[in-house]
């Protein structure tokens, strides 16, 4: 009995000084928290710093090249290049968006601006550049019309840079006959097709085409053509002494067709024309 009363005191003894051991620990945390005191830190630290725009570095070598070859072409080279691009959008551009459509800098090259400025195909209104066509139409119906201010005929090669379907036009209006196209060996050439001019022709002119007195042998003809520095079309006596080699006679055949008399034996088919067989009946008369 007095040994458990004993080790209960022990038990007794031991919560309390854990608890005296545990005020003691949270004493002496409170007294270290209030001690420190937090220490201010300067504007420029606290304040965060703006993010500094990121450096982009193309990857692109190739067009970075390209431009650059562009930059150091000849200046015609830069021209042709502007003038292409003016003729395929039709637009009018700026010299900024030329450079950003083609790479030619006319601000930075004052050679290729002054150039341009002057070009015959190229027009500057003083802030843009356009195309400028050898005609100014712009469809079929101003096409017509133009074609049928050139009665002799206008090249199709100065008609190309008018518009972009120029050429589909022409050949629209030559399947429905508005207008001929007619091709030689040099070029081809768009005619009007109205035959409503009236050519007057002089009197006397008529008189001395009319009194032309024109050799019934073509030998005489070739050698008058080659009198006045003409070239004729046939070499008639080298045709004549090919002819005579081959044995062919060069004499001209006499083809004309004999009449046919009217005889007993023909059949008369005309009957209801008297006159026609008055010879028949005078044959049959005498017989």
């Amino acid at each position: 009995m007095a040994l458990k009363e004993q080790l209960n005191k022990f038990n007794k003894q031991q919560e309390k000084c854990q608890s005296t051991l545990s005020s003691i620990a949270s004493s002496r945390e409170r007294s270290g928290t209030s001690s420190r005191q937090p220490v201010p830190l300067p504007a420029a630290i606290t304040q965060k710093k703006p993010d500094a725009a990121p450096v982009q570095f193309s990857k692109n070598t190739e067009q970075l090249q390209y431009i650059n070859s562009i930059k150091k072409s000849p200046v015609g080279a830069q021209i042709k290049r502007v003038i292409d691009l003016l003729f395929e959008t039709r637009l009018a551009l700026t010299p900024e968006q030329i450079k950003e459509r083609c790479h030619v800098d006319m601000h930075s090259n004052k050679a290729v601006f002054d150039s341009l400025s002057k070009n015959p195909k190229a027009h500057y209104d003083g802030r843009r550049f356009s195309y400028k066509a050898t005609h100014d139409v712009k469809d079929k119906s101003q096409l017509r019309s133009l074609v049928y201010k050139y009665l002799d005929g206008i090249a199709v090669v100065d008609l190309k840079d008018a518009y972009p379907n120029v050429m589909e036009d022409l050949k629209a209006l030559s399947e429905s006959k508005d207008i001929f196209l007619i091709s030689n060996s040099q070029e081809d050439i768009a005619y009007p097709n109205d035959f409503k001019c009236e050519i007057a022709v002089d009197d006397e002119f008529k008189s001395l085409f009319r009194d032309i007195d024109i050799p019934n042998d073509m030998l005489d003809v070739e050698k008058e053509l080659l009198k006045i520095g003409l070239k004729p079309a046939t070499n008639t006596a080298e045709r004549r002494a090919a002819a005579q080699i081959h044995g062919i006679s060069n004499k001209s055949k006499d083809k004309k067709k004999k009449k046919q008399e009217i005889s007993k034996r023909t059949k008369l088919t005309n009957a209801h024309l008297p006159e026609l067989f008055k010879s028949l009946n005078a044959s049959s008369s005498r017989n």
